[in-house]
């Protein structure tokens, strides 16, 4: 090749490699320079719960119809002939049928008798869960399954409903977020480093606590002490938590 040729090619490629360079330069001096500290570097991280509590606007009630016998076939048949009383009643009475829904159901040979082969005995449940939004008339409606056969209230739970649980989630979430800002704040006035923002931030676990009745678990008597009185049952609030992390910048004083 020309020497000529040779040595002018070698200037351009030269030249190309330190335009390359000088670019590489201007790029590395709008960006952070490696040697100062991020912000990023100073942050404290927290992690708050927050709580909420509002009158619950849901109720959900546990009964079942029970039988026993000493044929399996008769047993699944008196269940569901309570079954149906139970269910008639309490649409006639106002409710849906998806406000009923079978939590349990089980026919067994009972353990007494499982070893005596000249005694057999089979014991039956049907367990039905009875949700509805008229917190005022649990009890009414708990007379109306106990008359109509069921032969035990298990529990009774208020709740919220979906829409009311998102507007008390909110305040949780709002009240998790000013505990975590105050806890933050200790922090760094504890390290000389002030508080510059959120720029990360994350629920972790949420919960709703109903409020169930004590001492729910009881056995119904149809012929009841006094069968005109309705049964009276008190509601509490229902309460709503949630945790959340917040990773705030921080600046030093």
């Amino acid at each position: 090749m020309n020497r000529k040729l040779v040595t002018a090619v070698g200037v351009a490629l030269l030249v190309g490699l330190a335009g390359c360079s000088g670019l590489a330069g201007s790029t590395g001096s709008t960006g952070v320079d490696a040697g100062d500290e991020s912000a990023l570097d100073r942050n404290i991280e927290v992690t708050a719960e927050g709580e909420a509590t509002a009158e619950p606007d849901r109720a959900t009630i546990s009964v079942a119809v029970t039988a026993t016998g000493n044929d399996s076939a008769a047993v699944r048949d008196e269940l569901a002939a309570g079954g149906d009383d139970l269910e008639a009643a309490l649409t006639e009475w106002g409710l849906d049928e998806d406000d009923i829904r079978t939590e349990q159901y089980d026919v067994r040979e009972s353990y007494e008798t499982r070893d005596d082969p000249e005694r057999t005995e089979y014991q039956g449940v049907h367990r039905y869960a009875i949700s509805f939004d008229d917190v005022d008339a649990v009890g009414e409606v708990i007379d109306v399954a106990v008359d109509a056969g069921a032969d035990e209230v298990q529990r009774i739970e208020f709740g919220l409903s979906e829409e009311r649980e998102r507007e008390v989630r909110e305040i949780a979430i709002e009240n998790a977020m000013a505990n975590a800002e105050d806890d933050a704040t200790v922090l760094a006035n504890s390290s000389g480093l002030e508080l510059a923002g959120a720029y990360s931030v994350s629920t972790a676990n949420a919960g709703v606590t109903p409020y169930r009745v004590s001492d729910a678990a009881m056995a119904a008597e149809s012929d009841g002490a006094d069968a005109g009185a309705a049964t009276g049952v008190e509601t509490g609030d229902v309460s709503v938590q949630v945790s959340v992390n917040v990773v705030y910048a921080a600046e030093q004083v």
